[in-house]
């Protein structure tokens, strides 16, 4: 980094990646004594989520306490009018999530002309397909001599093959061995049926050993209708996600933080880089689809060197996401055969009246019978008779006219769209977490 080259870097999470750009960076502007262009920053530091991006400018202003260094974090959630007035004058160090980034570089309010280093923070997810417009965009709007420099705790090859269309002969930097899990985490797998999944999950929360747990839900609704079934358990727990606002996560985040709720749910992009150095459990309750979200996960607990524990519940229709897993850490995960003989018997509502799992997927509500209800008999003569030439709807559905209607028990092309937009826009690793 002091060099100026570029940089793959690869390590665990907990283990320092932030202070390593962050320290050069500031060394790099101790010694030049530049201002920053109106509008514009020196160095920019991209992150999937806003949680990450307000960490990283704390790291900063702590590190940079001695110097005469100007800061701006740029996130969506936030109202964009602070963030324009922020930039007017131009900052040493922008902070900032894809989004919200964009929306001001669109509207004029930043420019990136002048950037001298960028760096992508947790680059396999800014990286992925979902990200890949913006970060393009992005960097194409920067000047072509920059240093790049791109941070992550998994680096799959495809992810690797896209990297270097950004940066120029990177070095690569690994110091840990490829996508393994710290061995201070004690990892197993508790295989389950799907419809036990809440009541397990109830009794292990209940266990007065965990200090404080984050549990994983593969949606954002998942997540919702979880924290409702523990804390019908009588288990109270924060929840964080990308349809929640910015002071609902700040607030669910501070609660977990100090103590004051010991269960956080969270989807995957959402509690991404979160750095709280004592949760002593992470608990899956959905297995990751992405085999490396599994590392992300499970590097929320065994932090800086502290022990920790992992357990994942795995049902039958999760199984090769499982063997997936274990192939990339290169073991097979531990088997917790714990049993709960009172599991049937444990009330634990699903948190939904008209039921469903948590991983998102709603049941239909019953319709209830009406004893009294008294059958008419329908006509038998035809009482519609069609005039000659005159056609059904059928017919006029078949030939296109616009009088036909569609049968309301039969998907449209665009109810179809429509409920992609929403299957998608529940998935919790999704780019509009961030």
């Amino acid at each position: 980094m002091l060099a100026g080259r570029d940089i793959l870097g690869i390590a665990e999470t907990g283990t320092g990646k932030t202070a390593s750009f962050v320290l050069p960076i500031l060394h790099k502007f101790a010694e030049e004594k530049a201002a920053p262009k109106a509008k514009g920053c020196r160095a920019l530091i991209v992150t999937p989520t806003r949680e990450l991006a307000a960490q990283i400018a704390d790291v900063i202003k702590i590190y940079s306490r001695h110097q005469k260094l100007s800061v701006a974090v740029i996130v969506g959630g936030e109202r964009p009018g602070p963030q324009i007035s922020a930039m007017a004058n131009g900052r040493d160090i922008v902070v900032a999530t894809p989004g919200r980034l964009i929306d001001h570089m669109n509207a004029g309010e930043i420019r990136l002309d002048h950037t001298g280093v960028v760096i992508l923070d947790e680059a396999d997810q800014m990286l992925d397909l979902g990200f890949m417009p913006a970060i393009k965009k992005i960097l194409s709007a920067l000047p072509k001599k920059r240093q790049t420099a791109l941070m992550s705790a998994t680096m799959p090859p495809r992810i690797r093959k896209l990297a270097a269309e950004f940066q120029h002969k990177p070095l690569e930097i690994r110091v840990t061995p490829k996508a393994k899990p710290q061995a201070a985490i004690a990892q197993s797998v508790m295989h389950t049926k799907s419809g036990t999944k809440s009541r397990v999950i109830t009794k292990i929360l209940s266990d007065p050993k965990i200090g404080s747990a984050i549990v994983f839900t593969r949606t954002k609704r998942g997540a919702d209708r979880l924290s409702r079934q523990l804390s019908n358990g009588g288990l109270q727990s924060g929840v964080i996600h990308g349809n929640k606002s910015q002071n609902q996560r700040k607030r669910a985040l501070e609660s977990f933080k100090a103590g004051q709720t010991k269960i956080l749910v969270a989807t995957d992009v959402a509690a991404r880089g979160i750095d709280i150095d004592d949760v002593s459990h992470v608990v899956n309750y959905d297995m990751p689809v992405v085999p490396e979200a599994y590392v992300h996960r499970i590097g929320r607990t065994g932090r800086a060197g502290r022990n920790g524990t992992a357990i994942s519940l795995c049902d039958a229709s999760e199984r090769d996401l499982l063997r997936d897993i274990e192939k990339l850490i290169g073991r097979q995960l531990g088997v917790d055969e714990t049993k709960y003989e009172d599991i049937d018997n444990l009330e634990v509502s699903n948190g939904n009246e008209a039921g469903g799992n948590a991983s998102g997927e709603a049941g239909r509500p019953k319709k209830k019978k009406s004893a009294n209800k008294k059958r008419v008999a329908r006509p038998t003569a035809n009482t519609n008779r069609r005039k000659p030439g005159e056609q059904n709807g059928r017919n006029r559905k078949r030939n296109g006219s616009k009088s036909g209607r569609p049968h309301p028990g039969k998907s449209t092309d665009d109810g179809s769209n429509a409920g992609l937009t929403r299957m998608l826009n529940n998935i919790g690793g999704h780019a509009s977490e961030a």
